[in-house]
């Protein structure tokens, strides 16, 4: 029988790595393939927010855990550099890449401006490949058999 604080890092791991590949390979598609599209932006933008903030707990839970256990050689482990890499991400696309998505959309018709064009289209990309990123260190992290 699972510790409380294990069994926690465990639902906390499911909910957060299941939770991106859910919303980006069948809920955000599945939107945007039911919906119209300014519809199913705001509320796959609405799902991304929320998996971020998932994301922003666990991840800091997790590395506290972690670091609880194993103590300093636990920078030592790939497990521990997925999960501060995920965080990592999380962070950079929860704080930097969306309030710009947001700023753009507005202004479609601009989109050819600022960094990397700078348009609507160039900012979901960077956030695509980031979550894309993301969720495929949160699968090696399960695949290396890190839930115990």
């Amino acid at each position: 029988m699972q510790t409380f604080p294990n069994a926690l890092r465990s639902i906390l791991v499911v909910f957060w790595i299941g939770g991106l590949w859910i919303i980006g390979l069948l809920v955000g598609p599945l939107l945007f393939q039911q919906l119209d599209n300014g519809l199913a932006f705001k509320m796959v933008a609405v799902m991304f927010r929320a998996m971020a903030w998932v994301g922003i707990v666990a991840g800091i839970y997790i590395f506290l855990h972690i670091l609880w256990v194993e103590g300093l050689r636990a920078f030592q482990t790939l497990e521990l550099w997925l999960i501060l890499a995920m965080l990592a991400l999380t962070l950079v696309n929860h704080f930097a890449v969306f309030p710009v998505i947001s700023e753009v959309k507005p202004t479609m018709h601009t989109a050819a401006e600022g960094v990397f064009g700078g348009g609507f289209q160039s900012w979901q990309t960077i956030s695509s490949l980031i979550y894309l990123v993301q969720s495929v260190f949160g699968l090696i992290y399960v695949i290396r058999g890190s839930v115990k």
